[in-house]
């Protein structure tokens, strides 16, 4: 690949989520200290929603390594569970693993226990809900009951929430409003701005182990920003495509032309175009 014709340690556009290629965009700091805010309050439900590909796996992420040794937390990657398989999963996740025919009344008396254990121990407990748009109606409130674990002086559960937009439409529906309105904080991720884009570029590229002057020129940086809309996963997917073309004329920088390119072989980066055209013709 093109890692030793740029000087290059490492795949600096990566899709996977990667803590150490992490960039401090506005946007997601400001998420960041929302969070961890709502957090030290003892607030019960949080919500964090963004389009795909702005960075809310890398956010969740970022979020449970900044906690510290006084919470306990419980990371479930996959929401599509129904109720008593959210409990289960809830159970194994802090450390009581329970039998899949356990009753109902049961496994919600062992989830209570363990929690009312953490908390005689001085421990918070953190549940963090990623792809949180696929949990079913049942299955949100079903999170509301956990929510009724409490102490006289605080909540013994706490739930992270990162979703799609579509999580929003389905804390609109009316059989889970006790839910929606129990989410005393949320936050909307969006893309990167132009002078953001310029950042986020130059600073994977560093952390690969780039160490040559500017790689993209500023027709090359305004394409990508046109491209991709500022969504992170886009600008990293047209970025690879770039570096790959200028790889292949042996070049030593990107230039609009690669972009372009890049752009026209990337399905997102057309269906992006389209949508911003019909918005714009309308």
């Amino acid at each position: 690949m093109y890692l030793a014709h740029f000087g290059l340690t490492e795949p600096p556009f990566g899709l996977t989520p990667d803590t150490a290629f992490a960039f401090s965009a506005r946007a997601h700091q400001e998420a960041l200290n929302t969070l961890l805010i709502a957090v030290n309050g003892g607030e019960g439900f949080m919500k964090i929603t963004g389009e795909v590909g702005t960075g809310k796996t890398l956010l969740c992420r970022r979020f449970l390594a900044s906690l510290d040794k006084q919470f306990v937390t419980a990371y479930l990657p996959n929401a599509y569970l129904d109720p008593q398989t959210l409990f289960l999963a809830l159970a194994e996740e802090l450390g009581r693993p329970l039998p899949a025919s356990t009753p109902r009344y049961h496994l919600l008396k062992q989830l209570n226990q363990s929690l009312l254990d953490y908390a005689a121990n001085d421990k918070r407990v953190i549940v963090c809900l990623d792809e949180a748009q696929a949990l079913p109606l049942e299955s949100l409130e079903a999170l509301r009951l956990l929510s009724n674990f409490e102490t006289e002086k605080r909540k013994l559960l706490q739930v992270v929430m990162f979703g799609q937009p579509e999580l929003d439409e389905k804390l609109a529906h009316v059989s889970v409003r006790q839910l929606r309105q129990r989410i005393a904080f949320h936050y909307r991720l969006n893309g990167l701005d132009r002078r953001e884009l310029e950042h986020y570029l130059n600073h994977r590229l560093r952390v690969a182990g780039y160490r040559g002057r500017n790689l993209f020129s500023h027709g090359a940086l305004s394409r990508i920003q046109q491209a991709s809309g500022g969504t992170p996963r886009l600008i990293n997917i047209i970025a690879h495509k770039a570096l790959l073309a200028v790889f292949g004329e042996g070049g030593s920088g990107v230039l609009a032309r690669h972009v372009r390119a890049a752009a026209r072989d990337t399905e997102s980066a057309q269906t992006l175009r389209r949508s911003l055209f019909g918005w714009f013709a309308r």
